[in-house]
């Protein structure tokens, strides 16, 4: 068996206007929608709630770089907002690349016979699954959790 660490893990696909949930059962096999909670001052609050009813071993957030791997503006605002994620619930984040993860979403969204347009309320929740889903099967295949963790600042609290 794998170094792989035991326990539910939070998916979270940051975006402008929305922002998709999902979470993992403790053994990592599948990954499931939870919910998509509006961006606004209280989407960290309501995120908190979820971590307090799943108890999650980690927020597993999704980093948009660009497909060099370079940061953008999304990329900025993913990591702030994972930061505030971190300081707020006292839970270890996670960031992972999630280069494809919103394309692999329209796209199986498309093949089940969805427009883009009526497939907007969950594209975010599709798109946390599938990030969540790459970080765990990544975890399982190496033995090493992916991505980088934000060192939780004990300082600020």
């Amino acid at each position: 068996m794998s170094g792989f660490r035991r326990g539910v893990r939070l998916g979270i696909d940051v975006g402008k206007a929305r922002v998709g949930v999902a979470r993992c059962d403790p053994d990592g096999m599948l990954a499931v929608p939870i919910e998509t909670v509006p961006r606004s001052e209280s989407s960290i609050g309501r995120l908190v709630e979820i971590a307090a009813e799943y108890e999650p071993l980690e927020f597993v957030v999704g980093l948009p770089v660009n497909m060099r791997g370079d940061d953008t503006a999304s990329t900025l605002d993913a990591r702030e907002f994972a930061a505030a994620l971190g300081e707020r619930s006292g839970i270890p984040v996670r960031l992972v690349d999630e280069r494809l993860s919103t394309v692999s979403a329209h796209a199986a969204l498309r093949s089940s016979g969805r427009t883009q347009k009526n497939s907007r309320s969950i594209v975010d929740q599709v798109a946390a699954v599938v990030l969540l889903q790459q970080a765990i099967d990544t975890e399982k295949s190496t033995g090493r959790p992916p991505g980088s963790t934000i060192p939780l600042d004990e300082e600020s609290r």
